[in-house]
């Protein structure tokens, strides 16, 4: 399966070009074809699970300054380098979704498109959920979260040290983030744009990107 993201910068007049940030940030993500610009102010890159989708999707609601379109369909091989290059159904889907987000002008400006249009809006209230939860967090609350890995036990003691404050800071910047919830559900997430593939159908427009 493969999953393509489009995504495009909010406010650029206001803040400039923030698209070398956003790379950084995708940079160690598994690609099928690498993040990279597509034109202006928008990236667009390929991945080959559902789980990486989420996580990227994510990656880009935390700096708030993007609207994030996830488009469930693969490229037509064969997959080449530049996205420039690539053609492929997932390309109109992720184009149709970033649009839409861009329109919706709600706080979290995510949309995804597929196959199956019921499930496909289903991933997507979950991801906006999800993306609420990363979008409202404090510096100080990632300042502690950066330094967490999932399913790891005796970190809070560590990440006190390393900050130079109290382990009780450390478990309220947790719970107050939700940083153990939104870490259960991105599977649920990931999941639901599997099931989005959905019967072999395409979208109507021809593919491009």
């Amino acid at each position: 399966m493969q999953y393509v993201l489009t995504i495009n910068q909010r406010d650029s007049r206001e803040v400039g070009d923030l698209v070398p940030d956003l790379l950084k940030a995708l940079r160690n993500l598994p690609v099928t074809v690498p993040f990279q610009r597509s034109v202006g102010d928008e990236v667009q890159g390929v991945v080959p699970s559902a789980r990486t989708a989420v996580d990227a999707a994510l990656v880009a609601i935390r700096h708030r300054r993007w609207h994030v379109g996830i488009g469930v369909g693969m490229l037509l091989p064969p997959v080449p380098e530049r996205i420039l290059d690539a053609q492929g159904h997932g390309l109109v889907y992720a184009r149709r979704a970033v649009n839409r987000a861009q329109r919706t002008g709600e706080r979290i400006p995510l949309a995804v498109e597929g196959p199956d249009a019921e499930i496909s809006g289903e991933a997507e209230a979950v991801l906006r959920l999800l993306g609420h939860l990363v979008y409202t967090r404090t510096e100080a609350e990632w300042n502690v979260l950066d330094l967490l890995t999932p399913g790891a036990r005796g970190q809070q003691k560590f990440i006190a040290q390393e900050l130079g404050i109290s382990t009780q800071a450390v478990s309220r910047a947790v719970v107050r983030s939700h940083w153990l919830e939104e870490h259960a559900t991105r599977p649920a997430a990931a999941r639901l744009l599997d099931l989005a593939y959905g019967p072999a159908s395409l979208p109507e427009s021809s593919p491009a990107n």
